[in-house]
């Protein structure tokens, strides 16, 4: 059972007993409460948060966790209509002159941010287990953030001068082309991209983009107003090559990439193709999105990685993203974008336009998490989980699905399996889920038609490498399954 559902079937647990109870009466001790039900203390003391938000308890420190007065007399819940509240079908007419339905533009993204039933296991997901997740220190970091002089007030605009510089020193080097001034702490990835992309092109402009390539990028390309154009992926990275005659043709201002264990193909971009995408995009007179989502999962039995693509680029044409937000918790919302002259202006603006700032709060808290000699020592244990479920999964794959398994490097946290031709990957998709497992069909991962069918496998969000190889296992029963 995951601890989602163990905190909700508590909560539930505990409200049937507060309703016996008489106003004022003192709920057992939390200790009690564990040995009693089961659980953790972070469940209990969760599921009595429901409580106390829901107005059914106090919780007084010190002295305990109290049935609430009011609760007696609080009111019933209005029952849910029973018929429709009213006509809403003039929304349909509103929202027409939009550029579409949102919701298409978002269901590949909602996908990778399902929670499955405790029943399922995970093979989709992009976060790692909360098991490989640093939240005790994380816990720590932010509880010495609250103590910080002035950890409330208003910050800079661009970011803390003090997490601008350690994403510089971290991104470029010491001494490297990336400064303090050409740093924007942004809201996670997700949130950077959406500011490059809105600041960067026009509505109705191309945008290159790999192919095939992180669903997230394509909705946010879309979402912009801007055409996204497939530039295709082999094992050394975009091939640069089609990359200048995709400039030619297009005359796009932008391409999007992630040269490091590119998310969904896991290829590295070769070093003699990372010259040519900088001299290609220089000619253009374009910049280079360079997504570094994954230099944070490198696995324990890596080689040396190869430098950001920012790091070798004095001319401003690459427009670095870096985010925390894998490697740390999905909560813990903080990246950077780095860009100089009025790139980096164009990225302010729209990031101020659309949300201020990021909270200070996060930003202390992050300062504490990368500043604690613990951060380098749970990255090295992140690695190595990483490494034992990349290894079992290979291995389950070359004795479950021979041949299906494509390229795999030693980082990021997914394999990319190249289906039989005329194989549905949707409808393999289905049927996984019915056999108890959780994977990524490979069509939203193309701009357009995909040459052939695939599945994405994340191997980070599974509990133990033992579950992997499980869910391996029910991911071949679910194929026979579905070509039968």
């Amino acid at each position: 059972m995951n601890e989602r559902s163990s905190v909700t079937e508590l909560a539930d647990t505990l409200r049937r007993e507060v309703e016996r109870y008489p106003e004022g009466r003192k709920l057992p001790a939390s200790r009690v409460l564990m040995e009693r039900h089961q659980v953790s203390p972070v469940t209990v003391s969760r599921a009595i948060g429901v409580l106390v938000a829901e107005g059914l308890v106090v919780s007084r420190p010190g002295a305990g966790v109290f049935r609430a007065a009011a609760f007696a007399a609080a009111p019933a819940a209005p029952a849910a209509p029973s018929g429709r509240s009213g006509d809403l079908s003039w929304q349909e007419v509103a929202l027409s002159a939009d550029s579409g339905p949102r919701d298409l533009l978002a269901a590949p993204v909602l996908a990778t941010l399902r929670v499955p039933p405790p029943d399922v296991i995970d093979l989709n997901s992009g976060y790692p287990h909360a098991s490989l997740l640093p939240e005790r220190l994380l816990a720590t970091a932010l509880a010495r953030a609250g103590r910080r002089p002035g950890a409330w007030d208003r910050p800079p605009v661009d970011g803390l001068t003090e997490l601008r510089g350690w994403f510089a020193r971290d991104i470029g080097g010491h001494g490297g082309p990336i400064g303090v001034g050409d740093v924007l702490i942004t809201s996670g990835g997700q949130g950077g991209l959406t500011v490059a992309m809105r600041s960067l092109a026009s509505p109705g402009s191309p945008v290159l983009v790999e192919s095939p390539t992180y669903s997230g990028i394509l909705a946010v390309v879309r979402a912009a107003g801007l055409r996204p154009v497939p530039v295709p992926v082999d094992a050394d990275g975009v091939r640069t090559d089609l990359l200048a005659d995709a400039f030619a043709a297009t005359r796009a201002r932008v391409f999007v990439c992630q040269p490091l264990f590119q998310n969904p193909t896991g290829a590295v971009l070769s070093p003699a193709r990372r010259e040519e995408v900088l001299r290609i995009a220089r000619a253009a007179g374009a910049f280079v999105v360079e997504d570094d989502f994954a230099r944070l999962l490198l696995h324990a039995d890596a080689p040396a990685l190869p430098r950001p693509l920012a790091a070798d680029d004095r001319d401003g044409v690459v427009v670095h993203l870096r985010s925390l937000t894998k490697a740390a918790s999905p909560n813990l919302r903080v990246g950077a974008l780095t860009a100089r002259g009025p790139a980096l202006a164009r990225l302010r603006s729209t990031q101020v336009v659309d949300s201020f700032f990021v909270p200070r709060p996060l930003q202390e808290a992050t300062l504490e998490l990368v500043a604690d000699p613990a951060w380098a020592r749970h990255l090295r244990t992140l690695g190595a989980e990483l490494r034992d479920r990349r290894t079992a999964a290979v291995a389950a794959l070359h004795r479950e699905l021979p041949g299906f398994l494509t390229i795999h490097r030693p980082g990021g946290y997914h394999l990319w399996l190249r289906l039989p031709d005329g194989t549905d990957d949707g409808a393999v998709t289905t049927a996984a889920l019915r056999n108890g497992v959780q994977v990524t069909p490979g069509r939203p991962y193309h701009a357009a038609e995909p040459p052939a069918p695939h599945l994405r496998l994340s191997y980070a969000a599974a509990e133990s490498p033992a579950q992997v190889v499980d869910g391996i296992h029910r991911l071949r029963l679910a194929y026979e399954e579905a070509t039968a």
